[in-house]
């Protein structure tokens, strides 16, 4: 029966090993760090951009959080010896290119390598999130994503109201929410983030009482206000995604216009009786708005669920489609809808994809963000440029 150091030999004979300043120079070519301490000793300090995932969840973890077996990995522990055994493993799982950092994290900071504390879920969000916990694309890291992400929401309505509550369950940190309108009895049919003793409220306020009692976590940022040309680029700035819930084609380009000046993805959803759309225009890497309807329709071809109607249930569907994508653009998980809308219909219980291109005539782009000037765009959907 082999001892201890008789299984260690025979791991590092089996392995490359380098030492911190060996590992440093492979990290500024871009390997990767995987840190395979336990939690606890993560806590206390890791390096910058690692990957954690403690040595006794490396085999069921390594596939969820490094799926492309060619990444080059830089195996580190505390003093080198966990890390030997895990390097084994990763070549077991085929992984072809993995070093183990001899001396590990201690040796790293004894040199003065920089090091951070880095932010940690508390006991409560733990148990609060533990089923993302569970899920390797999420895990503590991509919880923590979702913490400092922030979100706005155009509409606090029927698509906003389920977005809201399940990008709040989610714990993402900061929901902003546009709305200048009043809760009425006429909403309730859909519009769950409000109820009957909130008639006649700002639904903003009514908004924010609804998710902060469902998670105190989150921070609700509430804008009473008409979305405008003199304050939309002020509202966006510094929000990671917007979800669209607008009812009207004048603040539909102009989200536009302001997104794409700005860099910021936004979640599409309409509805329509029974039918529904979800799509992701990311300015910087796809279409947008503009490239899927130029020109707003004639007002009879598009009339708004309080002149057609919509079924209750139908935006709590699309609402969600649109929460689950704005979280996979938090988390950089997953096939976001760029470039690809789907359209449900709910009488029929399908589901359509319908692909999406660059328009080569649309001037507000990315790349023309410079010359695009926010106007008002009462009835008049042509682009602005300077």
């Amino acid at each position: 029966m082999a001892s201890f150091r008789e299984l260690l030999q025979g791991a590092k004979a089996q392995i490359r090993e380098v030492d911190p300043a060996g590992g440093a120079e492979l990290l500024a070519e871009g390997w990767t760090l995987l840190d395979v301490r336990e939690p606890d000793e993560y806590e206390q300090g890791a390096i910058e951009g690692s990957v954690h995932i403690p040595r006794g969840q490396l085999e069921s973890g390594i596939e969820g959080r490094v799926p492309d077996r060619s990444t080059p990995l830089v195996a580190m522990c505390a003093g080198g010896v966990r890390s030997a055994f895990a390097a084994v493993t990763l070549g077991e799982l085929g992984y072809a290119r993995v070093v183990s950092m001899a001396g590990g994290f201690n040796q790293w900071k004894d040199e003065g390598r920089p090091w951070s504390r880095p932010p940690v879920l508390t006991p409560e969000q733990r148990s609060r999130y533990q089923r993302h916990l569970l899920v390797p694309e999420v895990g503590e890291e991509g919880q923590m994503a979702l913490l400092g992400a922030k979100v706005l929401l155009l509409g606090a309505g029927g698509l906003g109201s389920p977005a809201a509550m399940y990008l709040a369950a989610a714990g993402v940190g900061t929901i902003g929410i546009v709305d200048m309108d009043v809760v009425d009895e006429s909403n309730l049919q859909r519009q769950i983030l409000h109820d009957v003793y909130r008639v006649g409220e700002r639904k903003v306020d009514s908004a924010k009482k609804t998710l902060t009692a469902l998670n105190p976590d989150v921070n609700v940022v509430a804008y009473d206000t008409r979305l405008g040309a003199d304050n939309v680029m002020e509202i966006l700035r510094g929000y990671d995604v917007v979800v669209d819930g607008a009812d009207n084609f004048p603040s539909r380009y102009l989200l536009n216009d302001a997104s794409v000046k700005l860099g910021i993805p936004v979640v599409h959803g309409s509805i329509f009786r029974f039918e529904g759309q979800v799509t992701v225009f990311d300015p910087r890497v796809g279409p947008t708005y503009r490239d899927m309807l130029p020109e707003a329709p004639p007002p009879e071809m598009a009339p708004s669920c309080a002149e057609a109607g919509v079924l209750g249930v139908l935006p709590g569907i699309v609402g969600t489609i649109q929460a689950l994508e704005a979280i996979k653009l938090i988390l950089g998980i997953g096939e976001p809808l760029r470039g690809r809308l789907v359209a449900f219909d709910a009488l029929e219980m399908s589901f359509r994809e319908f692909k999406l291109r660059v328009d080569p005539a649309n001037q507000v782009t990315w790349e023309n963000r410079d010359r695009i000037e926010i106007t008002e765009l009462e009835g008049l959907c042509m682009p602005t440029l300077s």
